[in-house]
């Protein structure tokens, strides 16, 4: 009976040491710190230049190449993944990719996830052809006319108008279609999107002779690093790692390249 006793509570105490075991390879796979010392991070099928850029083997851009300073600092192995715009937000809180770029406001459930601070800030503007008598001030400007937009962007300040048809959008898949749609098509009075992103694209297409924009924004937005909500030491080490590289000139530089 003694000899019986004794196995059983070895029996107990293994039983408990597996499932406790268990129980933290649980926790820590789904802790939302990576395990492998990965950092795996969305750049986009087809990028958003100039903060992001895949036309090459590797990738390049304002926000690539910021992450791509700061995330080895921070102890991690950086990997890049193409994840299209509709399945980022699942695919990262299941825990299959780790970090992507986002504005908070472009997020339909921000309280979701965590948000490091700026790295740049973005201004949405409106892009026109020169010699067209487009004029922007206010959201009335737009009334009864037709903006070429981004597929799956949200833009809160003109969102109601859109949803009464006072405004009539757009979408297109790419940014540079938004131009090319602009420059073509009759029915189409503007295109709205980042100003530098407007820029680098007419530049990059040799359409700069061919469009203005206006001096007036609609928004401007911090364009920051999305993460799952557990991941709250990487935010505040990254935050950190930011401000060493704003306030020692790294940061500058990266943007140098890109103006």
């Amino acid at each position: 009976m003694k000899d019986l006793l004794s196995r059983a509570s070895l029996f107990s105490r293994r039983s408990l040491a597996i499932l406790t075991a268990g129980l933290c390879l649980s926790m820590a796979a789904h802790s939302g710190e990576d395990q492998s010392g990965t950092f795996r991070f969305n750049i986009s099928p087809n990028g958003y230049p100039p903060y992001l850029i895949v036309d090459g083997e590797k990738p390049s851009g304002i926000m690539w190449d910021v992450v791509a300073l700061i995330v080895p600092r921070l102890g991690y192995d950086l990997e890049f993944m193409k994840i299209p715009r509709k399945r980022v937000d699942h695919m990262l809180a299941d825990g299959f990719l780790d970090g992507t770029p986002r504005a908070i406001e472009w997020t339909e459930k921000p309280e979701q996830f965590l948000f490091t601070n700026p790295v740049v800030h973005v201004e949405e503007v409106f892009f026109f052809a020169n010699g067209s008598e487009f004029e922007y001030n206010h959201p009335s400007d737009l009334f009864g006319k037709t903006v070429v937009t981004h597929l799956g962007y949200m833009y809160p300040a003109l969102d109601s108008y859109f949803e009464s048809e006072q405004i009539r959008r757009f979408d297109v898949s790419r940014d540079r279609d938004m131009f090319r749609f602009l420059l073509h098509g009759e029915r189409f009075d503007t295109a709205l999107a980042d100003r530098l992103v407007g820029q680098w694209i007419l530049k990059t297409e040799g359409m700069a002779e061919h469009f203005s924009s206006s001096e007036t924004a609609i928004s401007q937005y911090g364009f920051r690093i999305m993460v799952r909500p557990e991941w709250t030491e990487f935010v505040q080490a990254f935050n950190e790692e930011l401000q060493k590289i704003r306030e020692n000139g790294e940061l500058q530089a990266i943007l140098a390249n890109y103006r």
